[in-house]
């Protein structure tokens, strides 16, 4: 059974002060991997590299970002990335792309083997719907992403919200939907009742649910806030951490190890 995440936050597993969730698709590939690739059609292996992550940088949760497992077999299939284009229709490349059963079935597989391995509660982050919707509609061709519409994202969430029910095994804490994009401003504006169909999902499952922008988490319903660690902090340039209930760490993947370290010590 899943950690509750706010007794995650009261009793952190790393014993520091502030819980620290960590995104280390930028920094772990350059310092762990050193150029080879991200094993994630190999979910052992995947989580011999989590692990390692893990018992570098002590996290206080595990953080699986199945967005980009998407965005890398949408890049190593072909089949699959034709097969969003076979019709015009806006949500049909977003539709079609969460119900291909083999790539469902081994993103599951991948959450539970790496939930299994780990020491630390399990955070899944995805693209916010919209956002989703966006990236495999241009991904289409069916047209512009100034085409969308608040409709078309309500539509989008109700597509994540079925394939997030393929998730109900895996000891999911805090689903992470995230928002960033840099041509957000092209995006139709939205308020929180377009992502009714994930927010049902997560409290029938009892997931928190957080949105993450560039300035950091919040978590609905709750009033948590995770605050973005500073770039700045990573390089030792006399940045701070903020406050809040956790905090977000997104290390840069120029970042010295020694001083990543050094920094990381800081926040016990």
């Amino acid at each position: 059974m899943a950690m509750d995440f706010t007794t995650l936050l009261s009793a952190p597993p790393s014993g520091r002060r502030t819980a620290l969730v960590v995104d280390h698709q930028h920094y772990a590939p350059a310092v762990i991997l050193r150029g080879r690739p991200v094993p994630w059609t190999d979910p052992v292996a995947f989580a011999q590299y989590t692990g390692q992550v893990q018992g570098l940088l002590r996290p206080d949760t595990t953080l699986l970002d199945l967005g980009a497992y998407y965005d890398d077999a949408l890049a190593r299939d072909d089949t699959l990335r034709a097969g969003l284009s076979a019709r015009p229709r806006t949500g049909y490349a977003l539709r079609t792309l969460l119900a291909h059963e083999p790539t469902a079935v081994a993103a599951v597989e991948l959450a539970e083997v790496v939930a299994r391995a780990s020491a630390t509660p399990l955070v899944v982050q995805i693209p916010s719907p919209v956002l989703w919707l966006a990236r495999t509609h241009e991904l289409s061709g069916a047209g512009p992403i100034t085409d969308l519409t608040a409709d078309h994202a309500e539509t989008a969430a109700m597509y994540v919200a079925d394939w997030l029910r393929r998730l109900a095994a895996p000891p999911v804490s805090l689903l992470l939907l995230d928002e960033r994009d840099p041509r957000s401003g092209e995006l139709p504006q939205l308020d929180d009742s377009v992502y009714a169909p994930v927010a049902n999902v997560t409290d029938h499952y009892r997931w928190a649910l957080g949105r993450r922008t560039g300035q950091g988490v919040t978590v609905g319903g709750s009033g948590l806030t995770g605050p973005r660690i500073p770039r700045e902090f990573w390089h030792g340039d006399g940045a701070e951490p903020p406050s809040g209930d956790f905090l977000l760490a997104d290390i840069p993947a120029d970042a010295a190890p020694e001083t990543v370290l050094a920094q990381l010590a800081k926040l016990d």
